[in-house]
């Protein structure tokens, strides 16, 4: 089984709470060169009702609600759901000033809780390529929309963080299989994979790339992911090369290759 889809040791190595996912974050935050910002703009998507129930599975620690906080309909109700549950418990703590109406649910999204057509729309932000079963997942998504409902379903493109891998694979070849790995993606599987269930797919993709001028955070980035036992054994040669191409070029430039799918019933 693939990292990408081993929950165990998602939950044990990368998602048992929101450290990694921070430091991945914090790199995009203050070096993409979209400066409208990945969460504003995947909220901007959200084509909904005043009055709408909506579930977010695989919510993580909830940055786009709380990046958007000030931008959600009093009328909406959602329920911010994920498989671990120190992602919840940051959640929880991200949002406990806010007084919209939000819910907290521990949830697998291959066994959705809740019944058939009960909510206007489903977000899925960057998770459905890590989980085992993604064609029950997908179904379970498809079960809880209304007639009319929507899933807003984030994901990358095969171009996303090139040059970040052919980085890592310098010190770890074996890192190239975590591309191959990703099934779920804008390029390869996506579309047919939501097509079995829902009537439409339509793409939306983000322009954005990353220019990286300051070594500490690129290197907190890579010692955030998988691949950080190797890097971590050659550790001064890697910070050595990306002070070098700073120094030399100005800045690490980082291509990326994001969006979402909008599929509707």
């Amino acid at each position: 089984m693939s990292r990408l889809t081993d929950q165990d040791y998602l939950l044990s190595e990368q998602y048992g709470d929101a450290d990694n996912l921070n430091a991945r974050l914090a790199l995009h935050r203050r070096f993409s060169t979209n400066k409208r910002g990945w969460m504003p703009w995947a909220f901007d998507q959200l084509d909904l009702p005043a009055h709408s129930e909506i579930l977010d599975v695989g919510c993580g620690p909830c940055d786009l609600w709380v990046e958007n906080v000030d931008r959600i309909p009093g009328g909406w109700h959602v329920v911010l759901s994920d498989f671990s549950s120190g992602m919840l418990e940051q959640a929880r703590k991200n949002l406990r000033d806010c007084d919209r109406g939000f819910s907290y649910w521990c949830v697998d999204a291959q066994a959705i809780p809740f019944a058939g057509e009960r909510f206007d729309a489903v977000v899925a932000n960057h998770m459905l390529y890590h989980v085992p079963d993604r064609v029950r997942a997908i179904s379970e998504l498809h079960r809880v929309l209304k007639p009319g409902g929507r899933l807003y379903a984030a994901t990358n493109g095969h171009a996303h963080l090139r040059e970040l891998r052919e980085w890592i694979a310098r010190f770890d070849p074996q890192a190239a299989e975590i591309d191959a790995a990703i099934e779920f993606g804008l390029d390869r599987g996506g579309v047919e994979q939501l097509a079995e269930c829902f009537a439409g797919v339509e793409i939306r993709r983000y322009p954005d790339s990353l220019v990286v001028t300051e070594v500490e955070p690129f290197v907190a980035y890579v010692l955030s992911t998988s691949r950080a036992p190797a890097i971590r054994a050659n550790l001064e040669a890697f910070v050595r090369q990306a002070e070098h191409e700073i120094m030399t070029e100005g800045a690490i430039r980082i291509t990326k290759d994001v969006g979402l799918f909008v599929a509707t019933l």
